[in-house]
């Protein structure tokens, strides 16, 4: 049965001074049902994080121009538009004289498939139906922490170095990369790739419930609405991007032209 896609790229400034995050979904330009949703958080100064993300869409937008599946795989496309912005970020360090540095997740959508990758702390979540299937890791200091089983879940919440970052694009050393897929989607399945600005007020079942409960545009007006609340008046940026997949059904023949249907009865 085909697959329709709902899909929506909203933002907040929070209570920051300036909004230093990015989203976007990008359509590709030739090639039907291929698309590449992107989340950026900036860093580094007045202006410098902004630019830093502004330079992740940008590099993300001209892989997907000229992403052609048939010569190149999907990780390869997500792990060269990351390397590049990794390297403009750099780059662009002593031209501007600030210490910008960004985290990225980016999900390629293809026919019958889905890909992502991602640097930082920035998180795509996989839902099917409220069911999550699988989250990325953050490349954190207090997610390792956890993975080593030195602190709890709950300490993670509130850990006072919880936005320390072990790798971003931009900085001195080399990012670290992780890529994932789901080689089957369905009806059903939704995708959500969002900011540390939001996913700090949720777990993962409340984000799965507003996700599957409404479209892709009001769950993005409900979850910034409920970041907004909870953040008190000292909210981050919010950047978010939902995907919802469902079925629905194939459309009919249309008759030739000039055809014109006529009922026999048998007497």
């Amino acid at each position: 049965m085909p697959i329709a896609i709902d899909a929506c790229a909203a933002q907040h400034q929070g209570d920051r001074k300036e909004q230093q995050d990015r989203v976007a979904i990008l359509p590709h330009p030739k090639k039907k049902g291929v698309a590449l949703a992107v989340v950026a958080d900036g860093m580094g100064g007045h202006t410098g994080g902004a630019l830093a993300a502004e330079q992740v869409i940008h590099t993300a937008r001209n892989n997907l121009d000229h992403f052609s599946p048939a010569d190149e795989t999907p990780r390869s496309m997500l792990e060269n538009a990351m390397r590049e912005a990794h390297t403009m970020i750099k780059a662009s360090r002593f031209i501007n004289e600030k210490d910008p540095h960004s985290t990225a997740v980016m999900l390629l959508l293809q026919p019958g498939k889905v890909t992502w990758g991602h640097c930082g702390d920035s998180r795509l979540y996989h839902y099917r139906g409220r069911n999550m299937r699988e989250r990325t890791i953050d490349h954190s200091y207090v997610e390792h922490l956890l993975a080593s089983g030195r602190i709890s879940a709950a300490q993670a919440l509130t850990h006072p170095n919880r936005n320390v970052l072990l790798t971003s694009l931009g900085g001195q050393e080399e990012p670290k990369f992780d890529f994932a897929e789901a080689a089957e989607i369905a009806g059903g399945d939704a995708f959500l790739l969002c900011s540390d600005g939001l996913w700090a007020y949720f777990d993962e079942d409340e984000l799965g419930s507003v996700v599957a409960d409404n479209s892709a545009r009001n769950a993005c007006e409900i979850l910034i609405d409920r970041a907004r609340s909870r953040g008190h008046g000292s909210g981050d940026n919010i950047s978010l991007a939902i995907i919802k997949l469902s079925e629905v059904e194939a459309p009919k023949p249309k008759p030739p032209a000039g055809f014109v249907p006529r009922t026999t009865y048998n007497t």
